[in-house]
């Protein structure tokens, strides 16, 4: 028997393999050397050529900022440098971004991993990588020179123009190490690989834009709107831009002569390629070079953006089964692509200062709770966000900023638009960053079955079944989940106006909020066989977590009916009728011994997550018995894997956000390990993809679930203290 050593150079998290130990492990499988080699490299502890802060995730966000815009660093398992690998779409797709540094004529690569031969070039050594909500830092030694290299995806959450730009930063620096001045150029490309999946499909390029920005922009020759293929949308353009100062130069062409040109010459040709062809003919590439001159200890730097623009953005149904073209709100202050990407440029120093003021926010309040829970809110934040579109109605000279609508797509689980029970688990995000955002999430689903176009009398599971086509389900055969979206939209509609004292949806919307309350009275004490939001596992009849979501939601009712809607008899009903379903629940969801929740009514083998309970701390309700928390949090303390607590005793999967949500229901004890239990998942090197919310709680191994906007439910320790 022979080992494959290739196995072990490419998934030890070790600097260096002992070679002598694995010939004599190939020897024999059951030679001893062999067994201490094996638990060398599957106990030992993960070890990288550079620091990693505050670690090395599975995958680093670079570019993400809307479904389209989405780049990441896949750097999990045994850690990957920027440079050595290709960064991708989310899906796992390659997207050309290549960088290289000219250090006094010597070429070093910093970004991507690419191939030019006939040239004389060395990797650029990473020595530090690092994440914050906003920002991924990676920072190599280039012969004396040190380069910062860092990528920024702001969110603006209150700037709905700065917040709907579908554009990032990266911005290379450079410093001399060695108290000389140094020659210093950088230069950078993107592929075709930015507009899709495909690499047979045509693409085609206008001409560099030149004046005070550079700008490459590319698109499909052949474009169908609102259509996806491998989710990547089949419209729009890709701008990569820089600011035109003295000493920058473009070209586009094949890949590896356009990086000969910039590795032996340490500067473009300002030269357009106009023979349009397939992404893989030839490999044509976008590039920009800028001279920093000479670089001494004070850092010089070079700053470029990327960005994928369509228009219109979505198609959003309205009365009459008519669909509307939505466009970005930042049309609402911009007339052209080429404006908003020059003054996106000029802000750069400024959105620097704001994202780092938001990263240190983010820290320090997450860190009151622990420095593990800290990391995990940090990254969330661009995953969220960047699932999102915020959009107007309108046209050029006639915008309607009045009408702010934001489009959420379910990424990987779905390609599903503003799918509520999505929505819900990410809702902290929007609601600690600008209450106002979720108000636009909920706002369309609201308006929508208020033309009484849907005909369930429940709430609808989302407003499309792909993005982002959100024409809803006339026919009501959306995937249904009667109980859990009807709760959670009651839910969040009393959360947004409590937090913000806006009435306007509960009131504008009392009649669907009434008739969904009704439906939750009518069925949720002993619920039928349905779905909850673990649609994965199957539907269910008396689900115990299911109930409680509704039970609260008819809880949340008698509020807002009281508070909002000045129906004291309507409201009593609601709370009567919630605290004698509550009285009742306790019976049936409570194992026979009392120590703990049961997934199912009167079934003692079972077990759940009880993450429906964290509702009304959210609500601040007081209305589940602090005896039922206690017991839940007691039975977690005693049956937690090593990743976490299983969603409910069908399964060996947890969910990182619905732990976090739950979290608010736990001992300060329970808490802490059930963040620990994330931490350790997404410290682990198990996976490269990006944040994955489900994997086994033992093993690790992830769900197809990556990338999804439900990671905002992470934020729910923060949303819960009412001081954040």
């Amino acid at each position: 028997m022979t080992l494959n050593l290739r196995y072990f150079e490419e998934n030890s998290s070790h600097d260096e393999i002992d070679i002598s130990c694995m010939q004599t492990a190939m020897n024999s499988l059951w030679n001893v050397k062999l067994s201490l080699c094996l638990m060398f490299f599957l106990f030992s502890p993960i070890v990288f050529a550079w620091t990693a802060t505050p670690f090395n995730p599975p995958s680093y966000p670079l570019a993400v900022r809307t479904p389209y815009l989405s780049a990441w660093l896949p750097s999990g398992g045994s850690g990957k440098a920027l440079n050595d690998v290709w960064p991708q779409f989310w899906t796992g797709a390659t997207v050309g971004w290549a960088g290289f540094a000219n250090v006094d004529e010597v070429a070093y690569n910093f970004l991507g991993n690419p191939v030019v031969s006939g040239t004389n070039f060395t990797k650029a050594t990473q020595i530090s990588a690092e994440f914050t909500s906003t920002q991924s830092i990676f920072v190599f030694t280039a012969g004396p020179v040190e380069l910062t290299v860092t990528f920024l995806s702001p969110i603006e959450a209150i700037d709905l123009v700065k917040q709907s730009l579908p554009f990032s930063y990266l911005s290379v620096a450079a410093a001399s190490t060695d108290g000389l001045p140094h020659t210093v150029a950088v230069y950078t490309d993107i592929s075709g690989e930015w507009l899709t999946s495909n690499d047979t499909s045509v693409i085609e390029w206008n001409s560099t834009t030149t004046g005070s920005v550079l700008t490459h922009q590319s698109q499909l020759k052949s474009q169908t709107e609102y259509v996806e293929s491998a989710d990547r949308i089949q419209q729009g353009s890709i701008y990569y831009s820089t600011e035109n100062f003295e000493g920058a130069t473009y070209q586009t062409g094949q890949d590896v002569v356009v990086r000969a040109q910039f590795i032996d010459n340490g500067v473009l040709a300002n030269t357009l390629d106009t023979n349009f062809r397939t992404v893989s003919d030839d490999w044509p590439v976008f590039a920009f070079a800028a001279s920093l001159g000479m670089v001494t200890s004070e850092p010089q730097s070079a700053v470029f953006s990327v960005g994928h623009v369509r228009d219109p953005v979505v198609h959003y149904i309205q009365s009459g089964d008519a669909l509307e073209d939505r466009s970005y709100y930042f049309w609402s202050n911009y007339s052209t692509v080429a404006a908003a990407i020059s003054d996106f440029l000029s802000d750069y120093p400024m959105a620097l200062a704001r994202a780092e003021t938001l990263d240190q926010s983010l820290q320090i309040a997450a860190a009151s709770i622990s420095s593990a829970y800290a990391d995990i809110v940090a990254l969330s934040m661009r995953q969220t966000f960047g699932a999102t579109e915020l959009t107007i109605s309108g046209s050029p000279g006639a915008w309607n900023t009045s009408d702010v609508l934001m489009f959420l797509k379910e990424i990987s689980s779905d390609g599903n638009v503003n799918t509520v029970d999505v929505i819900m688990p990410a809702w902290p995000a929007f609601m600690l960053m600008n209450p106002e955002l979720g108000k636009y999430l909920i706002l369309p689903l609201l308006q929508y079955q208020e033309t009484g176009q849907y005909p369930n009398v429940y709430a609808a599971h989302d407003l499309g079944s792909t993005y982002p086509i959100a024409n809803g389900h006339n026919l009501g055969n959306d995937e249904p989940m009667p109980i859990e979206e009807s709760g959670n939209m009651i839910n969040m509609a009393l959360d947004y106006t409590q937090r913000t004292g806006d009435t306007s949806l509960v009131t504008t919307y009392s009649g669907l909020f009434t008739q969904w309350a009704d439906y939750l009275v009518a069925n949720t004490l002993f619920p039928a066989d349905q779905l909850s939001t673990t649609d994965f596992a199957g539907p269910l009849p008396n689900q115990t977590n299911l109930a409680i979501k509704g039970i609260i939601g008819i809880q949340a009712m008698s509020v807002i009916s009281e508070t909002y809607l000045n129906d004291t008899v309507a409201s009593n009903s609601y709370r009567s009728t919630a605290a004698s379903y509550l009285s009742t629940w306790q019976e049936h969801g409570i194992s026979s011994d009392g120590s703990h929740l049961i997934l199912e009514y009167g079934n003692d083998s079972t077990d759940v997550l009880g993450y429906n309970l964290a509702m009304d701390k959210l609500l601040g309700l007081n209305f589940i018995p602090p005896s039922v928390n206690s017991l839940q949090s007691a039975w977690y303390a005693n049956n937690i894997e090593k990743y976490g607590f299983p969603i409910d005793s069908r399964t060996t999967y947890t969910s990182a956000d619905w732990m976090i949500w739950t979290a608010m229901t736990t001992s300060a004890a329970v808490q802490t390990s059930f963040i620990d239990a994330i931490h350790s998942w997404l410290s682990s090197g198990l996976t490269s993809t990006p944040f994955g919310d489900r994997f086994e709680d033992d093993t690790g191994i992830n769900s197809s679930n990556e990338n999804r906007p439900v990671v905002g439910g992470n934020l729910a320790l923060l949303l819960s203290n009412k001081t954040v």
